[in-house]
């Protein structure tokens, strides 16, 4: 293991472990906001007591998900400084849009919500909520731009051994970061709603507030149907995108070894890279692939043999990441079909219910499942086809890096369990009754 390995192991770590937070506090602010604002039009109080409820869990994820992403940007002082002078000009900017307009937008705005209970009216209390809501759809746009830049380079030329920024709407516009960034925010909306469906079955099930967790359920069912049905039909633009700007990576998500025309989808298929070949290739579904990726069934796609061996990401990792997204996609919209269903009178439904709390873990998983194919798919590029991986790590030791490596993992281990506590002591509790909350 080279520092370079062990550099980009750390930064999978940190980033992994980031994400964990990120998509429930994007989507869950958003269920809370609507919560708040049923209950301000309503005045029905177990609106309210979802507000709280849900807020607190909430709050224990936004806290640990700032807590983990701040060791993620300084990773490209420490460990990728040469990426960081290579395309400082660009990827810093965005960056620092993010932090200093963005991220300083939701957090202010979430400390006035919590603290602001009982202290502002009811009617600038609903809009911090939805300004928080507001504010983590603002801060992923920046962060989504970013990466979308290093996965499309654009708006920028190379001088004094340096990119440089040309087109600052170039970048911040550009289709590919636009289908990336309404892909992501869809898997975040899922992995909210499934954790309001799974929490809601599991006191459902047992006959625990049952009027809160029922109201919980229909709109949570409601909104992670709609965003599953989207997010496939979304995948579908976005694998033409790929097809367009990346097209050795799509060549690894369906291990295809040779350009040709008229490509097919494999039901059945098992990549062989030693071999530049597919050990088990069965079930085609003729020019799938082709149609998939140009809307056109007998267009010409790129194959793996196309470049080098040097020039193609780990096969297997993005083949199988990617299967298993797809996999996990459909099963979202059967689990959500099927609460949305019974979204009026869950407790028809004993079985659905027991079933259901087995999910909330499901998005967590195709998130980075995601990401995997989003990178390692990606590679051997840091900024593709602009600057190798191996070329952007910083000059350091193979010692500095694995004792960072290892005091992440303890750190991150600790935290992780501190969350994982956390959320389901509050989350067994249930909401509070309504003369313990005020307003």
């Amino acid at each position: 293991m080279d520092a370079v390995f062990l550099s980009r192991l750390q930064f999978a770590i940190a980033t992994y472990f980031h994400f964990i937070f990120v998509p429930l506090t994007i989507g869950l602010s958003l269920l809370i906001a609507i919560f708040q604002t049923i209950w301000y039009r309503t005045d029905d109080a177990d609106y309210l007591r979802l507000t709280k409820f849900f807020g607190k869990l909430f709050l224990i994820n936004f806290t640990l998900g700032i807590v983990t992403g701040i060791t993620l940007e300084f990773q490209f002082g420490t460990n990728w400084s040469r990426y960081s002078a290579f395309v400082g000009d660009i990827f810093g900017s965005l960056l620092a849009i993010e932090a200093s307009v963005a991220f300083f937008l939701e957090s202010t705005f979430v400390a006035v919500w919590f603290f602001g209970w009982n202290r502002i009216s009811k009617k600038l209390h609903l809009v911090t909520i939805w300004l928080v809501a507001i504010g983590a759809l603002i801060s992923s746009y920046w962060i989504l731009v970013a990466n979308a830049w290093m996965q499309n380079p654009v708006g920028y030329v190379i001088r004094n051994g340096r990119a440089e920024l040309t087109d600052f709407f170039a970048i911040i516009f550009q289709p590919f970061a636009l289908l990336k960034i309404t892909h992501t925010i869809s898997a975040t909306y899922i992995t909210a709603g499934f954790f309001v469906i799974g929490i809601s079955a599991w006191h459902l099930l047992r006959g625990t507030h049952v009027e809160a967790f029922r109201k919980a359920f229909k709109i949570a069912a409601v909104f992670t149907l709609a965003a599953s049905l989207f997010i496939v039909a979304q995948g579908h633009f976005k694998t033409g995108s790929i097809a367009e700007k990346q097209p050795i990576k799509l060549a690894a998500m369906e291990a295809l070894w040779e350009t040709q025309k008229s490509a097919p989808i494999h039901i059945l298929l098992w990549p062989d890279a030693a071999n530049e070949r597919n050990a088990i290739e069965a079930l085609g579904i003729p020019k799938l692939l082709s149609f998939m990726a140009w809307h056109d069934g007998n267009a010409e796609v790129q194959g793996l043999k196309s470049v080098p061996p040097a020039d193609r990401p780990p096969i297997l990792p993005v083949f199988l990441s990617f299967r298993a997204m797809v996999g996990f996609a459909f099963l979202f919209i059967g689990l959500s079909g099927w609460a949305f269903l019974y979204r009026n009178n869950p407790e028809q439904s004993p079985l659905m219910l027991k079933i259901l709390p087995w999910a909330i873990p499901l998005p967590y998983i195709i998130n980075h499942l995601g990401w995997t194919v989003a990178e390692v798919g990606r590679q051997p590029w840091i900024v593709y086809n602009l600057m190798r991986t191996s070329d952007a790590a910083s000059p350091i030791s193979v010692e500095q890096v694995a004792t960072s490596v290892i005091a992440f993992t303890l750190v991150y281990t600790l935290l992780g369990a501190a969350n994982i506590y956390l959320q389901v002591k509050y989350a067994r509790k249930g909401p509070e009754e309504v003369h313990e909350i005020g307003y």
